[in-house]
């Protein structure tokens, strides 16, 4: 990936960030507003309220069919109230129906709702008469005062999507730029692939050791392969019946020859009947390797791999267990995350990758079956069993 393109990827996650603010910004300053313009309105409604009780009670009595209490209710035909005597009478209402008016059980818990929402007002008329103003919020008020929780929600899922969509667009730059690296590693490492088969050939017609030759044409054959797996990578993956046991040996074949003395290799695969998985045998072959030499890295120099073949009616185990230094039971797990190693050296992808390719490619599981600090561990990779 050129330097144009991995500028245009910063740009474009400095985009997405912006936006997610912008909008973060936008959905608090509305919320604000929004909580603003309930409160003004509930004043003005309660300021409007405490003239129109005054005007109802300048009036002197309370008769629904009085044209001036008439007229100022239905200038407020938004806002519900009940007008009661001292006895708690009805004398007058607005918006209540009438089934809670007529049972004084609802109707003494709309007056409670009413006092909760807005302190009663108390009104004397000129010919002496007491009476009490119970008054609730307008349907506009209402809207405003559970308008900012459902602006909350808009906002809490926007950012929410954002963030999805953020991290999503991320990993799959970052899974661009991996694919990138990996198919100019393979093209790099074309060059001294080429002038290396001319070497081999060159000194297999040389008076030299031909076993040591032809020890260094299979290391050859084996950098082949793996600048023939980078190559691959971000390509569609192919996969086609594949004789487990093979596959597994080869890799195990490969290893025996190079590991140290002191480490034993054993492996059941070539003496039990053949099993047969869908596979992509380069990328599994990858997969083997991988498991190999963090085992051959546990043991430090001395120990036991032993790599055992199982089976049944659905599933394909390839168990891989060493006696090295084990793992803790909490990284059971992270061990397959991206970048953990416990190693000095490494960048933490092989068993990544080994999860990837065995997971998302091949639709089997790979994971810890057992371990124990100082006595070893034993991973395991399961995938469904083809029947021909």
């Amino acid at each position: 990936m050129n330097l144009s393109k991995l500028k245009d990827s910063i740009m474009s996650y400095r985009n997405r960030l912006i936006i997610i603010v912008v909008g973060l910004v936008i959905g608090i300053s509305s919320l604000l507003y929004t909580g603003r313009m309930a409160r003004q309105l509930r004043e003005k409604e309660q300021y409007e309220v405490t003239i129109w009780s005054y005007a109802m009670g300048r009036i002197g009595d309370f008769n629904p069919y009085d044209p001036l209490l008439k007229q100022i209710v239905n200038s407020q035909n938004n806002i519900p109230f009940i007008i009661t005597d001292k006895n708690l009478r009805v004398r007058n209402a607005h918006l209540v129906p009438d089934r809670i008016l007529n049972h004084p059980d609802l109707l003494r818990k709309k007056i409670d709702e009413f006092t909760r929402e807005n302190v009663p007002l108390e009104i004397n008329t000129r010919n002496g008469q007491t009476f009490y103003f119970f008054f609730g919020n307008s349907q506009l008020q209402r809207t405003l005062v559970y308008f900012p929780f459902i602006q909350i929600t808009v906002v809490i899922v926007f950012i929410i999507f954002g963030f999805i969509t953020f991290r999503s667009s991320k990993q799959d730059e970052q899974n661009r730029v991996w694919i990138g690296l990996a198919k100019e590693t393979a093209h790099q490492l074309g060059t001294p692939i080429s002038s290396l088969l001319g070497w081999v050939e060159y000194l297999r017609s040389q008076p030299v050791d031909q076993s040591a030759v032809e020890e260094m044409n299979n290391d050859l054959t084996r950098l082949m392969k793996v600048a023939d797996r980078f190559s691959k990578i971000g390509s569609e993956t192919i996969l086609s019946p594949g004789n487990v046991n093979e596959i597994v040996g080869n890799s195990v074949m490969y290893f025996r020859t190079r590991i140290p003395k002191n480490v034993t290799l054993t492996y059941n695969g070539l003496a039990i009947a053949p099993v047969q998985a869908m596979l992509n045998a380069a990328l599994f072959e990858w997969v083997t390797e991988n498991l190999l030499k963090n085992a051959l890295d546990a043991l430090q120099g001395h120990g036991t791999i032993d790599v055992h073949i199982s089976d049944n009616d659905n599933w394909v185990y390839i168990d891989f267990r060493d006696t090295g230094k084990g793992i803790a039971k909490a990284n059971f797990t992270r061990i397959f995350d991206p970048g953990f190693t416990t190693k000095t050296r490494g960048w933490g992808l092989g068993l990544s990758l080994s999860k990837r390719i065995i997971e998302e490619y091949h639709n089997g599981r790979i994971y810890v079956v057992e371990s124990e600090l100082g006595k070893g561990s034993t991973i395991r990779i399961a995938l469904k069993r083809y029947y021909a």
